[in-house]
């Protein structure tokens, strides 16, 4: 069993990648160019904004964002505390001061209570100047958007949402990275919207920032003449071969992947509520389930499930062993484990299961009858 079947994906999707493959290699248009144009495009149209620039990966999109935003020393970015180092590392890289903000229990996203409060501590402290809010979108969840965004008007804050585990969730209908003032998402291959190497993309309506991404990413050469530089950039483009298998993914995800994960999350809720904590999905928001992602009673239990389930053949992740603020890079900033005792909890209970579009009942039932018996008294 794979906890992510890439294999059953390529052999479904065979034809129509094999040949935007050989497509491109007919044209020999490596980078850029038509394909990832088209790419674009699509992505724009789905999501529902004016522009969607490609890029490399996922955390080059977060950090050609700040970039344009001209974030820099001295400037706090507050993001979430669960979840992968991009999130925060972004600004690091930067020189701004990450602030890391404990999660809602139930979402495992940003807890806007929280986020306020850390604001106001930044605030009142008077050492680091509040700028950015970078919102997760974890395990196919979208953030508290409409929250989140409430009180980033409230202190003149930009939104930057971090949509590359949320792709395809949506708010009341309004979609995972349409949110904020701009929004990013990763193609890395284990991500809902997934490629064949690295890739990513950023979405905004802001036209002037869109055509300085665009610059940013290709080393801040000028739209008329490439070799005239007239910002510092990075190199950043998204190649034309990771589109053409973006493509038909795209499409599948959208016709049929996307219906596919909710039932089988639908399954595993049915089985498994009344054993463990299952995900919770509030009123209105929909996940594309990136992970589906249970919760023991302790880190014993956990442990004793986790064992059950690799003696039967399935594999499991544990997303994420530590907090943002537990990661040695970050020993410096003095962010006490008592900010967080939500995530401290997440990484000590927390079991991430197999979930894929192409997954099987059988496979669900094994799953589902492992975690029972390992709870059998």
């Amino acid at each position: 069993m794979q906890f992510r079947d890439l294999q059953a994906q390529y052999q479904h999707l065979k034809a129509d990648i094999d040949q935007g493959i050989a497509d491109v290699l007919d044209s020999s248009a490596f980078i850029l160019g038509a394909k990832v144009t088209e790419l674009e495009d699509a992505l724009k149209e789905y999501v529902g904004v004016k522009h969607c620039v490609a890029c490399a990966n996922g955390t080059d999109a977060l950090q050609l964002v700040l970039m344009a935003w001209g974030i820099g020393p001295g400037d706090a970015v507050f993001t979430a505390d669960f979840t992968y180092i991009a999130s925060a590392g972004t600004a690091s890289i930067l020189g701004a001061t990450p602030v890391m903000v404990d999660i809602d229990p139930k979402t495992f996203t940003i807890d806007p209570a929280v986020l306020e409060w850390q604001i106001k501590r930044v605030l009142r402290e008077g050492k680091l100047t509040p700028r950015v809010i970078v919102p997760v979108d974890l395990f196919g969840l979208p953030a508290e958007y409409p929250e989140i965004e409430r009180i980033a008007r409230k202190y003149g804050l930009r939104v930057l949402e971090d949509g590359a585990q949320g792709f395809g969730g949506n708010i009341g209908g309004k979609r995972v990275c349409s949110f904020g003032d701009a929004a990013t998402t990763s193609f890395f291959p284990a991500k809902p919207l997934g490629c064949y190497g690295d890739g990513g993309a950023i979405f905004t309506d802001d036209d002037a920032l869109a055509a300085m991404l665009r610059s940013l990413r290709t080393q801040g050469g000028s739209t008329t003449d490439k070799y005239d530089n007239r910002i510092t950039g990075m190199n950043s483009r998204l190649d034309a071969l990771q589109a053409a298998i973006l493509l038909p993914k795209l499409r599948a995800f959208i016709q049929e992947e996307l219906e596919a994960v909710n039932s089988t999350a639908a399954a595993y809720t049915h089985c498994l509520q009344s054993l463990v904590e299952t995900p919770f999905v509030p009123d209105g928001y929909l996940s594309s389930w990136a992970q589906y992602t249970i919760v023991a009673k302790d880190e014993a239990q956990r442990d004793r499930l986790r064992a059950a389930l690799k003696d039967a053949g399935v594999p499991t992740m544990v997303y994420y062993p530590r907090g943002l603020h537990q990661q040695t890079v970050y020993q410096g900033l003095d962010l006490p484990d008592a900010w967080y005792p939500n995530t401290i909890r997440a990484t000590q209970t927390v079991l991430n299961l197999p979930m894929h579009p192409y997954m099987q009942d059988k496979d669900i039932a094994l799953i589902c009858e492992t975690i029972r018996a390992a709870l059998r008294p």
